[in-house]
């Protein structure tokens, strides 16, 4: 996995008309974790894709019909297979973030990456997910300069009051696990042997 002209290389790329330009294209310093399940609860399909793209049918869903207004999107959408999407190049604003704030600075779209995980906050995700996302992550990391493990946050970090995910389903001890075992993988049999 590797970032390549600000694309994930092992993504599927369907492309979102719903960005627009970083007031600086270099900008990256924040990872904002979301989650989201079109109808609310139910998983697969397309209709997150269809979100994004503007193409949601409101006749299709009693929900739809709230919600087919919207122009949102996210840089990638990690399916619970751990198939990964990606609707806007990174040095692109995604608009995942709506009203928010970070460390002092508002509007958050401005600086971050936006990961939607198919899910909900009392579900569980799933082990693909996680692997798919620690993996990410470590691959933004060592891409971007300005992200840090200490700047990976959940939507509800950013907007509080407003937005509850990734939720209470979501272990954050497990992504930090994953990470760490990703920056200091065990050492060899052999040079284990020979300390």
């Amino acid at each position: 996995m590797k970032v390549i002209d600000n694309w994930l290389d092992c993504a599927e790329r369907i492309f979102s008309p719903n960005y627009n330009a970083r007031p600086a294209d270099d900008d990256i310093s924040l990872i904002v974790i979301h989650c989201i399940s079109l109808p609310p609860g139910e998983f697969g399909g397309n209709v997150v894709t269809q979100l994004f793209t503007n193409a949601l049918d409101p006749a299709e869903h009693p929900y739809f019909s709230k919600i087919d207004h919207l122009r949102v999107s996210a840089h990638l959408f990690i399916r619970r297979t751990g198939e990964i999407i990606q609707y806007v190049p990174f040095h692109r604003r995604a608009w995942h973030a709506g009203v928010s704030s970070y460390g002092g600075r508002a509007d958050c779209n401005d600086f971050s990456i936006g990961i939607e995980l198919e899910g909900t906050g009392h579900t569980p995700y799933t082990e693909e997910q996680y692997a798919q996302l620690a993996e990410l992550i470590h691959v933004l990391l060592a891409h971007y300069p300005s992200l840090s493990p200490e700047r990976i946050t959940g939507h509800s970090t950013i907007s509080p009051g407003r937005k509850q995910d990734p939720g209470d389903s979501f272990v954050w001890e497990e992504l930090y696990r994953l990470l760490e075992e990703q920056t200091c993988p065990t050492a060899s049999p052999a040079l284990a042997a020979s300390e």
